[in-house]
């Protein structure tokens, strides 16, 4: 394990894997740097790049700040790039899509951007939350009711069927996620109040951009995706055949090897 500091004296823990351009993997809801998805694409890629696989602030090993703001997970991000050398290839994950993306409205010195399904929503179908859903879910974490925070997040604001979700409660995984819950309205913010997509904001976005979704996928990540694809000036999009938002990291590695050796 390797760590760096953040601007506002957060430590960040990454693993550095591989040989070659810098490329760094964000994850999305309920990731860790450890989580099989993001351990494997890692070991994917290594053999093209440098991988640099971090935990985002409050989770694993890094550290957290007492209060969130998405201008520091930005900073994060910075002290990585810095680490690697100034400029980099970056990746992410559902919701670490979108922090890539304003990283790159903000400035940052990344020269090409990857998306696995972007959840934004943009039509009348998908789960656009509630009012307050953000202070709702901090409210829940912080009363430690991290339980009802992970359910609230799935069903309210990802989409996810109320029954299999109350199901999910006996799996072995579930401790995982309450373990993340005080994390999810970091998520949330980073998406803003109902998910909108950010069309301002992504049109001075000027780097290529590849984003890549689940044919499988719900039908409001494929209206996403192509969302991104019609905001960005310099965007390309891709299905994976078969994939859903439990992607397997074998089937996407070699479209991100493919896009990022370009």
């Amino acid at each position: 394990m390797n760590t760096v500091q953040s601007a506002d004296g957060t430590t960040i823990a990454y693993d550095r894997s591989g040989e070659g351009e810098p490329l760094i993997l964000i994850g999305g809801s309920f990731s860790e740097r450890a989580h099989p998805v993001m351990t494997q694409l890692a070991g994917e890629l290594a053999p093209h790049f440098t991988v640099y696989n971090y935990d985002r602030r409050g989770r694993g090993d890094s550290g957290d700040a007492a209060e969130y703001a998405v201008e520091n997970e930005i900073e994060d991000l910075a002290a990585l790039i810095a680490e690697a050398g100034g400029s980099a290839k970056v990746f992410g994950m559902s919701v670490g899509g979108a922090l890539a993306l304003k990283a790159a409205a903000a400035g940052l010195d990344i020269t090409q951007i990857a998306l696995y399904d972007p959840p934004y929503v943009v039509e009348e179908t998908g789960p656009r939350p509630p009012a307050g859903f953000t202070e709702k879910l901090a409210e829940l974490a912080a009363s430690d009711r991290r339980g009802e925070a992970v359910e609230v997040f799935m069903v309210e604001g990802m989409g996810g069927p109320a029954e299999a979700i109350a199901g999910m409660k006996f799996a072995p995984f579930w401790p995982a996620l309450e373990s993340l819950a005080h994390t999810l309205p970091y998520d949330t913010t980073i998406l803003g109040a109902d998910f909108a997509l950010p069309t301002e904001e992504l049109g001075s976005v000027t780097i290529p951009v590849h984003v890549v979704h689940g044919g499988d996928a719900d039908a409001w990540l494929h209206a996403s995706a192509k969302a991104v694809e019609e905001a960005v000036p310099e965007a390309s999009r891709h299905t994976l055949v078969g994939q859903g938002i439990a992607v397997d990291p074998a089937v996407l590695a070699p479209e991100l090897k493919n896009f990022f050796a370009n």
